[in-house]
């Protein structure tokens, strides 16, 4: 069972994507947990990375620490929300 909000953290990520990386809305609404993330789509390069989890944080009003980001994390959409949501909401 997902935590209460988790809609809400998981359509502000997709905000986040759209805004930092500039895809189209419609192409972040296609994303699944599955969608592969870094190392599969080009605008997510290692300086984008930087900015979208500065953009998350002020979104969501938490802090990211250095050794929490990993491949992992980064790995999937469903991956960042998760992390997201456990950042936010647990």
């Amino acid at each position: 069972m997902l935590p209460e909000g988790s809609k809400q953290v998981e359509a502000t990520v997709r905000a986040v994507l759209v805004d930092v990386l500039g895809i189209s809305p419609d192409r972040a609404a296609t994303f699944t947990p599955d969608t592969p993330l870094f190392g599969a789509l080009p605008e997510l390069d290692s300086m984008a990375v930087a900015g979208v989890l500065t953009e998350i944080e002020d979104r969501l009003g938490i802090l990211i620490e250095d050794d929490e980001v990993d491949g992992e994390m980064l790995e999937t959409f469903g991956a960042l929300v998760a992390f997201a949501v456990r950042k936010a909401l647990v």
